[in-house]
């Protein structure tokens, strides 16, 4: 344990937060309820997080808002779910922790915070129709769109995103055609919101849990960025931070919450713990992997578990906040009637429509030439994609920026413009056409998972969502980057089932807590869902809240007697 206590130190709380994403708001909420003084420290200049570039989805199984909707669902099916996916990779007891916990947490914050979520409608778990504890909807929740104009002070310092479209709810979007018709949406609805600050989605979500700070005024301090943790020989008792070129001490009576997220903005870090390369991102420069400097020096340990390397698209002319070039995730859109995915052998590679199985398949190591076989790796569109969907930020009518596709009147030319062998790319899409017209995929199965017609399709086109030939000339290539996961990580601090950060020797480290994209996902081993991540952080936050105000729960030993774990 470090000793580096100071002679004097400048503020002090029961509970220091770092990072103000829902995991270190909910802890602060959830500590002070219960008696425990919180204060918040943030290093970027606006308060949020992560949680705010998100779509704001909450997966919970078994919560009240499903169960008044006639959906039959448990935390036990959740935790069935949840297990038989993570394939060995996950631990029981933290997916089952997760679980229980995460309805009582939305209950919780419902009550104390005037948490408004509603359930997103026909929107079921990835993997609906593969496993009997899939649901086809109801865990999926989103925040009841939210007036950012009772922030007061903290409006404009509450984070938005600068990608994901929140003057709209999912209802919005998926009722009108998703976002592959996002011509058909109400843009006077989403302008009308936008003037009145009305925040839906992962920014309405964030600045619900910013609201539950300010009412309890809990102080916030932006600019804040935390250097390392201090220990008495015994606990973790405080932090040192700097701000305006200088030391700041604050004292944690109680516990130190780490919330900082992860490690995406990291190169270092995402070649080293992740395995991913020359990764684009969305996310701003202050995700850098603060959690393993800061925890790392009193003994923490890490985890990870396999993970995928998305796949984006960048816009020539968007810069992020610190003038980085910003990338847009193609997820959405490679799913697309009319539109495919080659690699350099010119040929499919997986199901573009379902980003779990597709993109393992990105970075897969041909160990016979120690190579990627399948990256780089091109979108090939044709006109009619170009005249009925969007791509990245490029709309319907709009023409590639510069620099960003390559356009051509036949596949040959295609190919040769991009690298390709014209025969190789002209059999492609051959094949795929032949097939699509059936709305088949016999080489990889797209369009088998339900969710695939739900986030990566055309809902309204027939007869399937993610079929339509590509003949249509002329036709284009975009060369796709690979993109972080929103700062959703494979590797992470281990925790305890109270969110305790757990050193090498597996017990817990005194007056250390960790929430949210800090934390190891042990409870999701190999998979990821949907609104899961923002689950995470809102549920670490309420039992490490609970369990330094002097609280824990005892729901999870109960649950596991119930299951025979």
């Amino acid at each position: 344990m470090i000793r580096n206590i100071p002679e004097q130190w400048d503020t002090a709380a029961d509970v220091v937060v770092l990072g103000s994403g829902i995991g270190g708001l909910a802890a602060a909420i959830t500590a002070h309820d219960h008696g425990a003084s919180a204060i918040v420290l943030e290093r970027a200049d606006q308060v949020g997080g992560v949680t705010a570039l998100s779509l704001g989805e909450c997966w919970v199984p078994g919560n009240d808002l499903e169960a008044a909707l006639g959906i039959e669902d448990s935390p036990e099916s959740g935790f069935r779910y949840l297990q038989q996916l993570a394939m060995g990779y996950g631990d029981d007891l933290a997916t089952l922790n997760l679980t229980v916990h995460a309805r009582e947490a939305v209950g919780y914050f419902a009550d104390r915070i005037s948490l408004r979520m509603m359930v997103i409608r026909k929107c079921p778990d990835y993997y609906y129709g593969h496993t009997n504890d899939a649901v086809a909807e109801g865990r999926l929740l989103e925040v009841e769109p939210f007036d950012a104009k009772t922030l007061g002070a903290w409006q404009e310092r509450t984070r938005v995103s600068p990608v994901v479209p929140y003057g709209m709810t999912h209802p919005d979007m998926m009722d009108r055609g998703g976002s592959a018709n996002m011509a058909r949406w109400d843009f006077a609805l989403m302008g009308e919101r936008l003037m009145d600050d009305i925040r839906c989605l992962g920014a309405g979500l964030a600045a619900s849990f910013v609201k539950g700070v300010i009412d309890r005024h809990i102080p916030m301090h932006t600019g804040m960025n935390a250097v390392e943790l201090i220990g008495d020989g015994t606990r973790i008792v405080g932090v040192r931070c700097e701000s305006d070129g200088r030391d700041v001490f604050v004292r944690a009576n109680k516990g130190v919450i780490v919330a900082v997220s992860s490690y995406e903005r990291n190169p270092d870090y995402n070649k080293t713990l992740a395995q991913q390369l020359d990764l684009g991102t969305m996310v701003f420069s202050t995700i850098d992997g603060a959690n393993f400097r800061l925890t790392g020096a009193v003994g923490a340990r890490i985890a990870s578990v396999p993970d995928v390397t998305l796949l984006g698209a960048r816009v020539p002319g968007e810069e992020m906040e610190d003038g980085s070039v910003l990338t847009r995730s193609a997820m959405a859109q490679i799913g697309l009637p009319h539109t495919i995915v080659v690699n350099r052998s010119g040929k499919r590679f997986g199901d573009e429509s379902f980003y779990r199985e597709f993109f393992m398949k990105t970075d897969r190591i041909d160990g016979a030439t120690q190579t990627h076989p399948n990256f780089p790796c091109w979108a090939i569109l044709d006109s009619q994609a170009r005249e009925k969907y969007p791509f990245a930020a490029v709309v319907p009518g709009q023409d590639f920026p510069e620099g960003m596709a390559v356009k051509a009147d036949s596949l040959a030319e295609l190919a040769r413009g991009i690298g390709l062998d014209p025969q190789a790319l002209e059999e492609t899409v051959s094949r795929f056409n032949l097939h699509a017209e059936k709305a088949e995929d016999p080489d990889w199965g797209r369009g088998s998972h339900v969710w695939s017609a739900y986030m990566s399709g055309d809902t309204l086109n027939k007869p399937h969502p993610n079929f339509g030939t590509l003949t249509k000339a002329p036709f284009y290539a975009v060369e796709l980057c690979r993109m972080g996961g929103s700062a959703i990580p494979s590797t992470g601090i281990v925790a305890d089932h109270h969110c305790r950060a757990v050193g090498w020797d597996n017990q817990p480290i005194p007056g250390l807590y960790v929430a949210g994209n800090s934390v190891a996902r042990l409870e999701t081993g190999a998979v990821m869902q949907s609104g899961v991540s923002n689950t995470r952080g809102m549920t670490h936050g309420y039992l490490a809240g609970l369990h330094v105000a002097g609280k824990p729960s005892n729901k999870l030993a109960e649950a596991a007697q119930r299951l025979g774990l």
